[in-house]
């Protein structure tokens, strides 16, 4: 079929159903420098190329669907966390928005902590060369081997999201002749303007201790008291995809007052808070994330002013971006299959990749934008749903968005922003195998998670 040939579903706004996606835009062929990562451009035969490297050679060399990362771009916004919250603060990256020991070597390079949430994050950071003291280990459910393992290796601390686990981590540290540094996590009431499911600093949820009712004051009396820890702080995380600071000034607030409390009551000043991550990015042209060195100047005075209200030193700072690192770093390569247009509503385009590439459209109802990247195209904006190849009628990758009426089969698409949850989050969903992530520098690319085959697949099933 020529790529004319297909009927397509609608084109102008006057005529489009009601949908998550704003007017059609002026030129398919213009790339919103928000979205994508630093690097990404369209040559001269209107192919997209990120790092140098176009993505018809990407797609030849490394198949489809694939994780591309501009590792340039991942490398400057690590460098300006690290920038706008100077020598004495801390940036921790939180490994679970995507984690391999590739991006371990860049973090230490780059200056930067490392956030993890499992025995696994842990093994990856400790094998790719991570300095155990630069860890912080988190989680609200830590098995004994996994607190064994990080207070063995050294950890520089361990977030304590429980009454029980200050007590299991104070006993395995007396176990092993140690003192772990410990942070309490307190769920603080403030409740993020985002999905429910990503809003986790109101009370009704799993993380974190309570600062009503005086559980987290009880918290820090236990931790206190035992001598297997030395307690150097209080943590607060509000939420994810976060662009409202005003959230982040009550959670300081709250958090200040505990430690006038801890003071108050035990003539201890705890010399750390952290404020954890979630601040949002772009991933469409309506989102507008603020720059690191505005977090970092916004944060610093909130906590800086609720201190000298509280008549408090004030303590380091601690903050936890992974998404608003990675998240832009990396854009989702597909190739178009079927295109099943819908009179009157959109048209379906249907990837080679899907929900176990990336569930979070089906998760959190996330929105992304789509181009089509392996040539130019004159034609009208169509309205289209980018869909995947599983057998699931939620399997969609972009509600709605447009793309040029004449794409066809073999087509080349990307969806930016992918870089954070994406790879985390994948899934063998009816056996598909998960794609590689391929980062591109300097005119070069390399494979740095490889792509599943079906040898990877059948190794587990011992039937």
């Amino acid at each position: 079929m020529s790529r004319s040939a297909h009927p397509a579903g609608p084109r102008h706004a006057d005529v489009l159903p009601e949908g998550h996606y704003s007017a059609p835009p002026a030129d398919l062929n213009t790339l919103d420098a928000k979205v994508w990562a630093q690097t990404v451009a369209r040559d001269a035969q209107g192919v997209v190329t990120v790092g140098g490297v176009d993505v018809k050679t990407l797609a030849e060399e490394f198949g489809t669907p694939a994780y591309v990362l501009d590792e340039a771009d991942f490398r400057a916004r690590a460098r300006a966390w690290r920038t706008a919250f100077g020598q004495d603060a801390d940036v921790f990256y939180a490994g679970k928005a995507f984690l391999s020991r590739a991006v371990v070597r860049w973090l230490h390079e780059e200056g930067l902590n490392l956030d993890v949430c499992s025995g696994g994050e842990l093994a990856t950071a400790l094998s790719a060369g991570m300095p155990a003291d630069r860890i912080a280990f988190h989680g609200n459910n830590k098995s004994t081997a996994e607190i064994t393992r990080a207070v063995a290796a050294g950890v520089g601390r361990i977030v304590l999201d429980s009454f029980q686990e200050i007590v299991r981590v104070a006993h395995i540290a007396r176990e092993l002749g140690k003192r772990q540094r410990v942070q309490i996590r307190i769920t603080v009431g403030v409740e993020a303007h985002t999905h429910e499911f990503i809003a986790t600093a109101h009370e009704d949820q799993k993380f974190g201790i309570p600062l009503a009712g005086g559980q987290a004051a009880e918290a820090v009396r236990r931790a206190l008291q035992l001598d297997g820890l030395e307690l150097i702080g209080i943590h607060s995380h509000i939420g994810s995809q976060i662009f409202d600071m005003s959230g982040f000034e009550v959670a300081a607030h709250r958090v200040v007052g505990l430690l006038k409390d801890i003071r108050d009551e035990h003539g201890v000043e705890l010399p750390e808070i952290d404020l954890g991550g979630g601040l949002g990015i772009a991933y469409t042209s309506d989102d507008d994330p603020r720059e690191p060195h505005e977090i970092a100047k916004a944060l610093t005075e909130i906590v800086g002013r609720e201190c000298e209200a509280a008549k408090l030193r004030t303590p380091r700072i601690s903050v936890e971006p992974g998404r608003a690192i990675v998240g832009p770093t990396a854009f989702t390569l597909y190739e178009v299959g079927t295109i099943k247009p819908l009179d009157g509503l959109r048209t379906y385009v249907s990837v080679d990749g899907g929900m176990s590439d990336n569930i979070r459209t089906a998760l959190y109802d996330a929105e992304y934008s789509v181009a089509l990247v392996s040539r130019a195209s004159d034609a009208e904006p169509m309205l289209a749903r980018v869909v995947g190849k599983h057998c699931e009628s939620g399997d969609i990758v972009v509600r709605d968005a447009f793309l040029p009426a004449d794409i066809a089969p073999g087509d080349l698409i990307a969806v930016p922003a992918t870089g954070a949850y994406c790879r985390s989050m994948a899934s063998n969903y009816n056996h598909v195998l998960r794609p590689p992530v391929v980062a591109v520098k300097d005119g070069e690319a390399r494979v740095i998670v490889r792509r599943e085959t079906e040898e990877d697949l059948l190794r587990l099933d011992v039937g």
